[in-house]
């Protein structure tokens, strides 16, 4: 049991500097954590700090050492009866987690924020400490025995997919003062680092012309149409970044060298193992994406960037000219209230019930849209706990990317919604599945979109839009992922320098993005503002996955008559309680299958193909 933070999105979003929203935006909502805890001094919020304390620590009074007795018992003795009261104590502590996570990334800069933070996590640890126990206990029951108790014990039995779940985690647990160790460690190692990058990322300025500005301006710059801005914006971006390079290049090597030695510790063969495992995918599968991913390269990214640049009138663009708008693309603002009334049609055209629940983000303040001096970047649905419900965060500044990042974030939103009637043990889905519904939103907001536009020049621009979504959804982060791989082997050998890490770096890019763009002087530092590599080692191939599941999903309910909708809530609604071959195979789809990748790969072709038709027209 540990402190649920959320993850940050693909960084995607557009901000402006707190203070300076356009009045074109409209009013942007700011989320209301009062439905967690009125504050941090309520009384329902101490309350709940020691509730929460004793109850751990009673638990362990209670349990410990009794599992395999209890195993033969049903009622109140039984490991149902232990697994309820296991449960309710996740809820509380995750309420606890989630209130002062999210209370730090509204602004990560106030003192009186971190040290929230960091002291919760210091209690949860303690908690979590009373409670290890409990999990090591059960994976040393007889599967036998297991197997008799879930059958003769209702309330054992409806934890079976938590149960039988958590025997995957039994080849690499360790003995009970081992993990005890690593848990309290925990603090001092990773967590420390982690928090390390999100403060010196939170207070770093970027000088562009004089004006210094946060890391979301700054990236919201290069997708201006001047290109001397863009310019000057990654110029201004790779110098901050060098200035700071050796405290990235050690966050990097401290985390890197943290994930070895647990790995070794716990038994992991290969690097990317443990996150399979957290994935509840197979390694074979993940291995047989990178490679359709990879071996795709030419006809997605290379093909695409050769297209673009002749469309920017260049022969070979710059690394800050990825990102940049075709000079066919508005520069309209898209207020809040169209982008709401866009996402919430586009989810209603599917089911009326997805735009209900999308609804109640708007409506009940589930949502934090504008920029502030010290928020975090990027974007993100935090799920906290089923007894209350998700938040979800963007940095939004009226661009069409930002109407796709609130799609995609509400995608998310829907499926915790609905996942979190599975209870607090079961309701959470693995990375790989839980992008399915944030993708998905996004497609049927693109669809939407893409259906009422009558005019060629606009119809270009979303088609390119969507295409490098789709770039940065798959192929850009495959190309993470294989930096990540090469960047943990080298770590093997060795420290590594931040030359070492730009070389690992550039290689991937040029083998990614392909001739048509170059890579210049700068470029080698822009590894470290990517803070999936710092929380979540081997995070980004889930969004891939996500992405080419969905491709293929759209394309079954492109063809379904009828019934889609239904399969397709109750594949929400599973939550953790399934693997992925149990809820694709309704769909008649299988991920072990190396032709889905080239089916789901075949869309972003499709939509490339369509560009150079009107490109020809």
């Amino acid at each position: 049991m540990k402190i649920k933070l959320p993850h940050a999105g693909l960084l995607l979003s557009a901000a402006a500097p707190a203070g300076a929203a356009d009045p074109a935006l409209g009013d942007l909502p700011v989320w209301k954590l009062q439905d967690l805890y009125p504050s941090a001094t309520s009384t329902a919020f101490v309350a709940d700090m020691e509730k929460a304390g004793k109850a751990a620590i009673a638990f362990e009074e209670k349990w410990k050492g009794t599992l395999t007795e209890a195993a033969a018992k049903t009622g109140a003795e039984g490991i149902g009866a232990a697994l309820k009261e296991y449960e309710a104590l996740d809820d509380i502590i995750g309420r606890l987690g989630s209130f002062a996570g999210l209370t730090y990334f509204s602004d990560t800069t106030n003192p009186t924020n971190g040290k929230l933070y960091g002291d919760v996590q210091t209690k949860i640890t303690e908690f979590s400490g009373h409670l290890l126990f409990f999990a090591l206990e059960l994976n040393r029951i007889d599967d036998a025995v297991l197997d008799v108790c879930m059958a003769n014990d209702p309330a054992a039995g409806h934890y079976r997919p938590w149960l039988l779940d958590l025997r995957k985690d039994k080849p690499y647990q360790l003995d009970d003062r081992l993990e005890q160790l690593f848990l309290e460690k925990s603090m001092t190692s990773a967590a420390a680092f982690n928090r390390l990058f999100d403060e010196t990322m939170a207070e770093l300025r970027y000088d562009i012309d004089g004006e210094k500005v946060p890391l979301e301006v700054a990236l919201n710059k290069l997708q201006e149409k001047d290109p001397e801005v863009r310019r000057k914006a990654a110029m201004a971006l790779a110098e901050t970044f060098k200035a700071n390079i050796r405290t990235f290049t050690l966050i990097t090597n401290t985390l890197a060298k943290d994930k070895e030695i647990a790995d070794r510790w716990r038994g992991f063969e290969d690097i990317a193992d443990s996150r399979h495992l957290a994935n509840r995918v197979e390694r074979e599968v993940v291995d047989a994406l990178a490679a359709a991913v990879r071996e795709a390269y030419p006809r997605l990214s290379h093909r695409y960037y050769r297209m673009k640049a002749k469309w920017l009138g260049m022969e070979q663009m710059n690394f800050w000219d990825r990102n940049a708008p075709l000079p066919e693309t508005s520069s309209a603002i898209i207020s809040w209230p169209e982008a709401k009334d866009t996402v919430l049609s586009a989810y209603s055209n599917f089911a009326p019930e997805m735009a209900d629940i999308a609804r109640r983000f708007f409506d009940e303040q589930w949502i934090d849209a504008p920029v502030r001096a010290g928020k975090a970047p990027g974007a993100f649905a935090h799920p906290t706990v089923p007894s209350a419900h998700p938040y979800v965060l963007v940095n939004y500044m009226g661009k069409p990317r930002d109407v796709m990042t609130l799609a995609h974030e509400l995608g998310h939103g829907v499926h915790q919604v609905l996942a979190g009637a599975q209870g607090a043990l079961m309701c959470q889905t693995p990375l790989t599945l839980a992008e399915t519904a944030s993708v998905f939103g996004e497609m049927l907001t693109f669809r939407a979109l893409l259906q009422k536009t009558t005019d060629t020049r606009e119809r270009k621009a979303m088609l390119a839009q969507k295409v490098e979504d789709m770039i940065n959804t798959v192929v850009r982060q495959i190309a993470f992922y294989e930096f990540e791989r090469k960047l943990h082997t080298a770590r093997k050998a060795g420290e590594l320098t931040a030359d070492d890490i730009g070389e690992l770096w550039l290689s991937v890019q040029s083998e990614s993005l392909g001739p048509a763009i170059s890579i210049s002087e700068g470029y080698e530092t822009y590894w470290a503002y990517i803070p999936h590599f710092i929380h979540s080692p081997f995070y980004v191939y889930a969004y891939a996955f996500g992405d080419c599941l969905v491709n293929s999903l759209y394309a079954v309910y492109q063809k379904a008559e009828k019934g889609f909708q239904e399969k397709y809530f109750e594949l929400l609604r599973a939550g953790g309680t399934k693997h992925h071959s149990e809820l694709l195979k309704p769909f008649g789809l299988d991920a072990t299958d190396p032709s889905f990748w080239s089916q789901g790969l075949s869309m972003i072709e499709g939509l490339i193909d369509e560009l150079e038709a009107l490109d020809r027209g």
